[in-house]
Protein backbone atom coordinates (compact mmCIF):
# COMPACT_ATOMS: atom_id res chain seq x y z
CA UNK A 1 0.00 0.00 0.00
CA UNK A 2 2.76 2.49 0.87
CA UNK A 3 6.23 1.42 -0.43
CA UNK A 4 8.96 1.93 2.29
CA UNK A 5 12.36 3.61 0.63
CA UNK A 6 15.55 4.40 2.02
CA UNK A 7 15.41 7.60 3.78
CA UNK A 8 14.40 8.60 7.17
CA UNK A 9 12.11 11.29 6.48
CA UNK A 10 9.93 9.34 4.27
CA UNK A 11 9.75 6.74 6.95
CA UNK A 12 9.17 9.54 9.55
CA UNK A 13 6.27 10.47 7.45
CA UNK A 14 4.85 7.17 7.03
CA UNK A 15 4.72 6.15 10.62
CA UNK A 16 3.29 9.49 11.65
CA UNK A 17 0.38 8.99 8.66
CA UNK A 18 0.46 5.23 9.83
CA UNK A 19 -0.49 6.59 13.40
CA UNK A 20 -2.82 9.29 12.46
CA UNK A 21 -5.25 6.48 10.33
CA UNK A 22 -4.52 4.03 13.36
CA UNK A 23 -5.83 6.60 16.01
CA UNK A 24 -8.52 7.86 13.35
CA UNK A 25 -9.51 3.88 13.43
CA UNK A 26 -9.90 3.81 16.77
CA UNK A 27 -12.05 7.07 17.45
CA UNK A 28 -14.38 5.17 14.82
CA UNK A 29 -14.02 1.76 16.34
CA UNK A 30 -14.97 3.42 19.69
CA UNK A 31 -18.55 4.87 18.73
CA UNK A 32 -19.94 1.51 18.20
CA UNK A 33 -20.50 0.55 21.36
CA UNK A 34 -22.98 -1.24 23.50
CA UNK A 35 -23.30 0.82 26.41
CA UNK A 36 -23.37 -1.53 29.59
CA UNK A 37 -23.07 -0.36 33.32
CA UNK A 38 -19.27 0.44 34.27
CA UNK A 39 -17.77 -0.32 30.94
CA UNK A 40 -18.80 -0.30 27.23
CA UNK A 41 -18.48 -3.09 24.65
CA UNK A 42 -16.80 -1.59 21.78
CA UNK A 43 -15.06 -2.25 18.20
CA UNK A 44 -11.82 -1.13 19.68
CA UNK A 45 -10.50 -4.39 21.06
CA UNK A 46 -10.71 -5.35 17.78
CA UNK A 47 -8.77 -2.52 15.82
CA UNK A 48 -6.44 -2.76 18.70
CA UNK A 49 -5.32 -6.21 17.48
CA UNK A 50 -5.73 -6.00 13.89
CA UNK A 51 -3.34 -2.70 14.36
CA UNK A 52 -0.70 -4.72 16.33
CA UNK A 53 -0.89 -7.63 13.43
CA UNK A 54 -0.45 -5.27 10.79
CA UNK A 55 1.42 -2.46 12.31
CA UNK A 56 3.63 -4.59 14.15
CA UNK A 57 4.77 -4.20 18.08
CA UNK A 58 6.44 -1.21 17.90
CA UNK A 59 4.28 0.95 15.61
CA UNK A 60 1.53 -0.91 16.69
CA UNK A 61 2.17 0.17 20.58
CA UNK A 62 2.97 3.67 19.69
CA UNK A 63 -0.58 3.99 17.95
CA UNK A 64 -1.82 3.40 21.06
CA UNK A 65 -0.06 5.68 23.05
CA UNK A 66 -1.19 8.44 20.39
CA UNK A 67 -4.87 7.13 21.03
CA UNK A 68 -4.66 7.40 24.66
CA UNK A 69 -2.61 10.89 24.46
CA UNK A 70 -5.11 12.55 21.93
CA UNK A 71 -7.69 11.51 24.55
CA UNK A 72 -6.35 12.89 27.73
CA UNK A 73 -5.81 16.21 25.40
CA UNK A 74 -9.53 15.79 25.66
CA UNK A 75 -10.31 15.20 21.85
CA UNK A 76 -13.63 12.52 22.37
CA UNK A 77 -12.12 9.47 20.61
CA UNK A 78 -12.93 7.58 23.70
CA UNK A 79 -16.63 5.62 23.72
CA UNK A 80 -19.23 7.83 25.03
CA UNK A 81 -17.90 10.25 22.79
CA UNK A 82 -15.41 11.69 25.49
CA UNK A 83 -12.30 12.77 26.01
CA UNK A 84 -10.23 14.14 29.02
CA UNK A 85 -8.78 12.40 31.69
CA UNK A 86 -11.75 10.65 33.27
CA UNK A 87 -11.77 7.70 31.16
CA UNK A 88 -8.19 7.25 32.20
CA UNK A 89 -8.90 6.92 35.98
CA UNK A 90 -12.12 5.80 35.74
CA UNK A 91 -13.62 2.17 35.18
CA UNK A 92 -12.05 2.21 31.46
CA UNK A 93 -8.50 3.07 32.77
CA UNK A 94 -7.45 -0.57 32.87
CA UNK A 95 -8.72 -1.80 29.13
CA UNK A 96 -7.59 1.82 28.35
CA UNK A 97 -3.65 1.00 29.40
CA UNK A 98 -3.99 -2.70 28.12
CA UNK A 99 -4.49 -1.34 24.54
CA UNK A 100 -0.86 -1.00 24.63
CA UNK A 101 0.42 -4.50 25.73
CA UNK A 102 -2.19 -5.84 23.41
CA UNK A 103 -0.98 -4.31 20.24
CA UNK A 104 2.90 -4.97 21.44
CA UNK A 105 2.14 -8.26 21.99
CA UNK A 106 0.07 -9.46 19.06
CA UNK A 107 2.88 -7.03 17.27
CA UNK A 108 5.39 -8.96 18.54
CA UNK A 109 3.73 -12.01 17.64
CA UNK A 110 2.81 -11.10 14.46
CA UNK A 111 6.15 -10.10 13.24
CA UNK A 112 7.47 -14.04 14.08
CA UNK A 113 5.27 -15.30 11.63
CA UNK A 114 1.86 -15.83 14.13
CA UNK A 115 -0.16 -14.05 11.10
CA UNK A 116 0.89 -16.42 8.56
CA UNK A 117 -2.56 -18.23 9.58
CA UNK A 118 -5.59 -17.55 10.42
CA UNK A 119 -5.07 -20.41 13.84
CA UNK A 120 -2.02 -18.87 15.00
CA UNK A 121 -3.24 -14.94 14.24
CA UNK A 122 -6.49 -16.39 16.16
CA UNK A 123 -3.94 -17.32 18.76
CA UNK A 124 -1.87 -13.93 18.83
CA UNK A 125 -4.77 -12.08 19.33
CA UNK A 126 -6.07 -14.24 21.73
CA UNK A 127 -3.20 -13.87 24.07
CA UNK A 128 -4.13 -9.76 23.23
CA UNK A 129 -7.20 -10.19 24.31
CA UNK A 130 -6.44 -11.67 27.41
CA UNK A 131 -3.73 -8.63 28.13
CA UNK A 132 -6.60 -6.08 27.97
CA UNK A 133 -9.42 -8.10 29.69
CA UNK A 134 -6.93 -8.80 32.67
CA UNK A 135 -5.83 -4.82 32.92
CA UNK A 136 -9.53 -3.85 33.02
CA UNK A 137 -10.55 -6.88 35.64
CA UNK A 138 -7.42 -5.63 37.41
CA UNK A 139 -8.39 -2.08 37.78
CA UNK A 140 -11.41 -2.86 38.25
CA UNK A 141 -11.15 -5.22 41.34
CA UNK A 142 -8.84 -2.53 42.54
CA UNK A 143 -12.20 -0.21 42.28
CA UNK A 144 -15.11 -2.33 43.15
CA UNK A 145 -13.60 -5.60 44.07
CA UNK A 146 -13.13 -8.77 42.53
CA UNK A 147 -16.58 -10.26 42.40
CA UNK A 148 -18.21 -7.20 41.07
CA UNK A 149 -14.87 -7.00 38.68
CA UNK A 150 -15.91 -10.50 37.55
CA UNK A 151 -19.51 -9.93 36.92
CA UNK A 152 -19.35 -6.76 35.10
CA UNK A 153 -15.40 -6.19 34.11
CA UNK A 154 -14.83 -9.33 32.26
CA UNK A 155 -17.97 -11.86 32.08
CA UNK A 156 -20.08 -9.90 29.33
CA UNK A 157 -17.14 -9.57 27.39
CA UNK A 158 -15.38 -13.15 26.59
CA UNK A 159 -17.91 -14.33 24.06
CA UNK A 160 -17.36 -10.75 21.80
CA UNK A 161 -13.67 -11.52 22.26
CA UNK A 162 -14.24 -14.99 20.64
CA UNK A 163 -15.86 -13.35 17.85
CA UNK A 164 -13.66 -10.12 17.61
CA UNK A 165 -10.45 -12.52 17.28
CA UNK A 166 -12.28 -14.72 14.85
CA UNK A 167 -13.56 -11.90 12.77
CA UNK A 168 -9.92 -10.39 13.10
CA UNK A 169 -8.15 -13.49 12.20
CA UNK A 170 -9.87 -14.13 8.97
CA UNK A 171 -10.17 -10.38 8.06
CA UNK A 172 -6.32 -9.80 8.32
CA UNK A 173 -5.48 -12.14 5.43
CA UNK A 174 -7.78 -10.59 2.84
CA UNK A 175 -6.90 -6.99 3.80
CA UNK A 176 -3.48 -8.23 3.36
CA UNK A 177 -4.13 -9.35 0.20
CA UNK A 178 -5.94 -6.16 -1.48
CA UNK A 179 -3.24 -4.36 -0.09
CA UNK A 180 -0.74 -6.65 -1.65
CA UNK A 181 -2.52 -5.91 -5.34
CA UNK A 182 -2.58 -2.48 -4.90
Amino acid sequence: MWPIRPGETVGALRAVVLIALGTALMALSAKVNLPLPYVPMTLQTLVVLMIGAAYGWRLGSATMIAYLAEGAMGLPVFAGPVGGIAPLVGPTAGYLFGFIGAAFVTGWLAERGWDRSVTLLFAAMAVGHILILAAGFGWLAFGLGAAKAWQVGLMPFVAASLVKNALGATLMPAICRVVDRG
